[in-house]
């Protein structure tokens, strides 16, 4: 496998200062775009869309809590066990985590959002304008558990 480096544009500042499972909605935040990494033109038009994707490092995360395999989502044994690859999870192999929310603001190299949940700190890997086209076609499902952990998170 080859090694691949990325650098984050930025980082998160501001939101909530540590990690909780719940209530993102309402948390505003802003991305702080790095200077030697983008151009203050890099945000240009994207206060046009009402919401982006953003990548982010969950860097709070011990890399040996990572899991690899299957585990109860938050730990509740009566929802099934179910593969890293099934769930959102922040302890997952590269630690990786992608929210889509609310634009406030986007000007130069700062981006102000409300619901990314994201912790102040956070390295940002990229920002994305959320498109309608690439949403899911047709219908689109889920077990049960995950509607129930849903439930309260924004």
């Amino acid at each position: 496998m080859t090694a691949f480096a990325m650098e984050p544009i930025g980082y998160v500042r501001g939101g909530r200062g540590v990690v909780e499972d719940d209530e993102w909605g309402a948390v505003r935040a802003t991305i702080e775009l790095d200077p030697s990494v983008v151009d203050a033109e890099a945000t240009l038009g994207l206060d046009s869309f009402s919401h982006i994707e953003v990548v982010f490092v969950f860097d709070r995360v011990d890399p040996d809590g990572v899991c690899r395999g299957a585990r109860h989502p938050r730990g509740r044994t009566d929802w099934p066990l179910v593969g890293i690859l099934a769930q959102r999870a922040k302890d997952r192999p590269n630690r990786i985590g992608l929210t889509v929310c609310r634009v406030v603001s986007a000007s130069g190299h700062t981006i102000a959002v409300e619901g990314l949940d994201a912790v102040d700190g956070s390295p940002v890997l990229d920002v994305k304008p959320y498109l309608g086209g690439f949403a899911p076609w047709g219908e689109v499902t889920e077990p049960p558990w995950a509607t129930e952990l849903m439930d309260g998170y924004w």
